[in-house]
C-alpha cells in the first residue's frame, strides 16, 4: 500500500512538471462534456483551455476563473446563437492553434477539437465523448432537425468533406480515451483505433439525499431534438404525474406546445437549486440515446433512481431493477409502461448512492493521471 501511495505521489509531481494544454470544441453550453472539461481543468489548473468560442453566461461558472483562449471565430457575427451553422469553419479554427510549447495536449472532443495539429514533441491525448454524431449518425441525427429543403440538399456535400477531414486527422491523435464502452466501439468502428475507457466524473460528496420519496419526476437536459424530450412530454401528458423540466435549448417552444399543466419548465437553475431538485425528486427521466450521460449519475448520487432508455451509456451507469428501470423502444407508450413499472418497484436509496460513488471525481482523477503518465513515458521513449 505504501509503495502504491509513493508511486502515485511521484506520478503527480512528475505530471506537474509537464506543460499541458486542454482543448474543447466550444464553451457555450452546459452539458456533460463541459463538466468533464471543467474536471480536467481542475486537475491541471495551470493548463490553458483552447476553444473555438466561449460565452461565460452560457456555460458553467467555473470557467470564469480559467485561462480561456478562443479562436478567430469568437467575433463572428451571430455566432452565439447560430454557432452550428458555421460547422464548416471549425476545422480551420482548430488548425490555427499552435501547441509546440506544450508537452501534452488533452483534447475533449465530440466534433472538432480532436483535429488539432501537434508537433513531433507534443503528445496528443483525445478524451472522446463520441465521434461526431452528425457525421457518423447523419440520418438519425439530422432527420429530426427542422432544416429547409436547400439546407438538406447541400448538407450531404459538406458532411462528406468534413467526415473525410475527421478520419484523416484521427491519425494525429496519439491515444484515445473513450467516455464509455459504447463510444470505444465507435472509435474502433470509425477510426480503426483502440481506446481506453475512463468514465466521466461527478463530485458525489456534494449531492444531498432525502429520507423520503419525492412527489415529482425530473428531467435535466439541454432541450435539443436528439435528446428525445418529446417522449417524456408526451408520456407525462398522458400519465398526469408531475414532471419538472430543467434546461434550455432550441426545442423549448415546441415542447411547451405539446405539454399539459402537470409539466413545469424551469429553464436554467443554479447549482444549489439543482441539488435540491435532485434530492426531492421521485425519479429522473432519461429518454435519449446518450454516449454516456452525466445526469443519471447525478440523480443516483442523490439517491434517486432513473427511468432510462436502455441503450448507450445508460447501460453502463444504471442497474436495471436496482438503481432504475429501462424502456427499450423510444416511444411514449414504452416510457408510460416503464413509469408504471417503476411505481411498483421499491428502491434502496443507500444502494443507489453507493453505486454512484464508483464514478467519483477522485477515481477519475487517479485514472486520468495514471494514463497520462504512462503514455507520456512511452511517448518520450520512442
Amino acid at each position: 500500500m505504501l509503495r502504491v501511495l509513493i508511486s502515485f505521489v511521484l506520478m503527480v509531481l512528475y505530471n506537474q512538471n509537464m506543460k499541458i494544454a486542454i482543448v474543447h470544441d466550444y464553451l457555450n453550453q452546459r452539458g456533460g462534456a463541459e463538466r468533464v472539461v471543467d474536471a480536467i481543468s481542475n486537475i491541471f489548473p495551470d493548463a490553458p483551455i483552447y476553444t473555438s468560442i466561449y460565452f461565460p453566461d452560457d456555460t458553467f461558472p467555473g470557467f470564469k476563473n480559467k485561462d480561456i483562449r478562443t479562436s478567430f471565430m469568437q467575433n463572428f457575427p451571430f455566432i452565439r446563437r447560430h454557432f452550428k451553422k458555421y460547422f464548416f469553419i471549425y476545422p480551420f479554427a482548430f488548425k490555427r492553434f499552435n501547441f509546440d510549447e506544450y508537452d501534452v495536449v488533452i483534447s475533449s472532443s465530440s466534433a472538432y477539437a480532436s483535429g488539432i495539429e501537434t508537433g513531433p514533441n507534443t503528445l496528443h491525448i483525445c478524451y472522446c465523448h463520441t465521434p461526431a454524431r452528425f457525421l457518423y449518425m447523419y440520418d438519425e441525427y439530422v432527420k429530426r432537425e427542422k432544416y429547409d429543403l436547400l439546407v438538406k440538399f447541400l448538407l450531404p456535400y459538406f458532411i462528406a468533406r468534413l467526415k473525410k477531414w475527421d478520419i484523416d486527422n484521427s491519425i494525429n491523435v496519439n491515444y484515445f480515451i473513450a467516455n464509455s464502452s459504447a463510444v470505444s466501439e465507435r472509435i474502433k468502428k470509425y477510426y480503426g483505433r483502440k481506446s481506453d475507457v475512463i468514465y466521466p466524473p461527478i463530485e458525489t460528496q456534494k449531492y444531498k439525499q432525502s429520507d423520503s420519496a419525492g412527489n415529482y419526476f425530473l428531467v435535466v437536459s439541454r432541450l435539443a431534438t436528439y435528446k428525445r424530450l418529446d417522449l417524456a412530454i408526451k408520456a407525462f401528458t398522458r400519465l398526469k404525474f408531475p414532471l419538472k423540466v430543467v434546461g434550455t435549448g432550441p426545442d423549448l417552444a415546441d415542447l411547451k406546445k405539446m405539454s399539459s399543466s402537470n409539466i413545469e419548465f424551469l429553464s436554467a437553475v443554479s447549482d444549489n437549486s439543482l441539488l435540491e431538485l435532485y434530492r426531492d425528486a421521485k425519479a429522473l427521466v432519461f429518454p435519449g440515446l446518450e454516449d454516456f450521460g452525466i445526469t443519471p449519475l447525478e440523480a443516483q448520487a442523490s439517491g434517486i433512481p432513473v427511468i432510462a432508455y436502455g441503450e448507450g451509456g445508460a447501460l453502463e451507469t444504471v442497474v436495471d431493477g436496482k438503481t432504475g428501470v429501462f424502456f427499450h423502444e423510444q416511444t411514449p407508450e414504452a416510457l408510460v409502461e416503464a413509469v408504471n413499472k417503476f411505481n411498483s418497484v421499491r428502491f434502496d436509496k443507500k444502494f443507489i448512492k453507493s453505486h454512484a460513488d464508483i464514478f467519483d471525481f477522485e477515481i477519475f482523477k487517479n485514472k486520468l493521471l495514471r494514463f497520462i503518465n504512462k503514455k507520456y513515458e512511452e511517448f518520450i521513449k520512442k
